[in-house]
């Protein structure tokens, strides 16, 4: 080990993606590493739970003993191992933590439990650990959209949330239906990039009185309208122009509310978090958004948006400087919510 201070090894196995990854001091990611599955589950349209089980069974040990390598580190030096115990697929959610509980309790070391959503906003402190609470975060994912106020370190207000489809599974499900294959989001952005957002109009969820919550499921059943109308009716169409029309009815809501959000809790310090964060359509939407005055944006670079073990680690540090240690018990909890005590 090179330089002292408090090393935590993340573990994320919540989807498809295994991955592992050393964290120092909670801000210098010493490696990060991820095994990726996503050709394996292209040819099914999405992911397998079990067939990601599997991999990960395989992956693991690999992705871990790559992370310890590249940190240059020996498992003697961790302070502490950190895992995703949900939410997610419960028999990939296992395999992590049935990995992580045996090397800590091997290591004698603490076991740190971590919700995988406070994962992805933890992502935001390794890169801008100068953070200050209170601050609003808009977590945006293939299985959630989460609209929450933080008022300080491990302490959460949920404003909103989707009703029905998360953002992301919105993109993956539009995406299906228009051939582009899986992950959804990347592909409907690269193809939105020649489209006319204003070209086709879809929904946007008008929901009652002042809720911040979301709503995409009709507007995915309105692009499976218009596909199939146009096709009855024998009517050309251009794919760019729906990918973006679509991609203009997510962000729209998303970004209207998040303001909504900022003005109403007067909070002046946003961060985004999950893999639709990775969005360079969503990125400018905010940038050009009517936030409040002095309001500050803040969002991972790509590689953290997505699912790594870096983000997980990070949480762990801050648990780990609070004391929050998990009992050997922890076990996978596939709904596991971010308020939950």
């Amino acid at each position: 080990m090179k330089e002292p201070g408090c090393v935590i090894l993340g573990i994320e196995t919540s989807c498809d993606d295994t991955a592992a990854a050393v964290v120092l001091d909670g801000r210098k990611i010493l490696s990060n590493c991820v095994a990726s599955q996503i050709e394996i589950h292209q040819r099914y349209g999405g992911v397998v739970p079990e067939i990601a089980s599997r991999k990960h069974l395989e992956n693991l040990p690999l992705v871990i003993e790559a992370a310890l390598e590249q940190a240059e580190i020996r498992f003697d030096d961790l302070s502490a191992v950190a895992v995703t115990y949900g939410p997610g697929l419960v028999g990939a959610l296992l395999v992590g933590v049935s990995t992580a509980k045996a090397l800590a309790y091997a290591c004698g070391i603490p076991l740190i439990g971590i919700n995988h959503l406070e994962g992805h906003i933890y992502a935001n402190f390794l890169i801008n650990p100068q953070l200050t609470y209170p601050l609003i975060a808009l977590v945006v994912s293939g299985g959630h959209t989460d609209l929450l106020y933080l008022s300080g370190p491990g302490s959460y207000r949920i404003l909103g949330r989707t009703r029905d489809d998360a953002a992301g599974e919105a993109f993956d499900k539009v995406a299906r239906v228009l051939g582009l294959g899986y992950p959804g989001g990347p592909q409907i952005e690269k193809l939105a990039v020649t489209g006319d957002p204003q070209a086709i109009p879809l929904p946007r969820a008008r929901l009652s009185g002042n809720s911040l919550d979301f709503s995409f499921s009709g507007l995915k059943t309105a692009v499976l309208n218009f596909i199939q109308r146009q096709k009855r009716e024998g009517i050309n169409w251009n794919p760019a122009d729906l990918a973006a029309s679509f991609q203009a009815a997510i962000v729209e809501p998303l970004v209207d509310k998040t303001v909504k959000a900022l003005h109403q809790e007067g909070v002046k310090t946003l961060i985004l978090a999950g893999g639709v964060s990775a969005n360079v359509w969503l990125r400018e939407a905010f940038q050009n958004a009517d936030l409040p005055l002095g309001t500050q944006v803040y969002y991972p670079p790509l590689e953290l948006c997505t699912d790594n073990a870096a983000m997980i680690a990070a949480a762990g540090y801050y648990r780990y400087q609070r004391g929050e240690i998990s009992s050997w018990n922890l076990n996978a909890v596939p709904n596991l919510s971010l308020t939950a005590k």
